[in-house]
């Protein structure tokens, strides 16, 4: 059919339809973006995502989005599909080297998505990580969780200062064992003065 038409309308179709399919790709991508966004308020508001986490993924949607309708963009201008396959393979494995690089940082960001998804701790409990068995760790009111580190506020007896503060990398809670305390209640236990081993001893009402 196209065959049939005046050479000056294919000339015509032949700049409007790319065109038209640029601007409906990048329509696309825009409204994936929003449903995106859509869905990441609705974590914060219904599942306590925190705003440091929303962040983080609403910028690698966002990324990821735009790469995406960027090659389909340069395939629908005439950009070869094996230049496009090289440059992803090359950006992909500049990828897998930063991700190696940066293991740590990722490792401590995957955990904090744990955390506030099977919810181990929250917010103003007292916990206490254990090293080995039941021998005493780390403790204090947890008064912050973000991306890296989990922050503790040293209280009781054993507290090397007061208003001292932990930050605990969030990757050690699932290395270690943790006892939990839930409220702001401090623990009996832990304003027993050192070396009473008679009163950590009773029961806690």
């Amino acid at each position: 059919m196209k065959e049939r038409m005046p050479v000056w309308i294919q000339d015509w179709l032949g700049t409007v339809l790319p065109i038209g399919e640029v601007l409906l790709v990048v329509l696309v991508a825009w409204l994936l973006q929003r449903l995106v966004r859509a869905a990441v308020r609705r974590l914060m508001s219904r599942r306590g995502l925190p705003p440091e986490m929303a962040a983080v993924l609403r910028r690698v949607s966002a990324t990821l989005i735009a790469f995406a309708a960027l090659l389909l963009v340069l395939e629908r201008l005439g950009v070869s599909g094996t230049v496009l396959w090289t440059a992803f393979t090359g950006f992909a494995a500049v990828g897998a080297v930063a991700f190696f690089a940066a293991w740590s940082v990722l490792s401590n960001i995957f955990c904090t998505v744990l955390i506030f998804s099977t919810r181990p701790f929250r917010l103003y409990d007292h916990i206490e990580v254990l090293e080995n068995g039941e021998k005493p760790g780390l403790k204090g009111r947890v008064i912050d969780i973000n991306l890296i580190y989990t922050t503790l506020l040293e209280v009781g007896t054993g507290a090397s200062e007061e208003g001292s503060v932990l930050q605990i990398p969030n990757n050690l809670f699932f290395q270690r064992t943790v006892r939990r305390w839930r409220g702001q209640q401090v623990p009996a236990r832990w304003l027993v003065p050192p070396g009473d081993p008679v009163e950590a001893q009773k029961p806690q009402g």
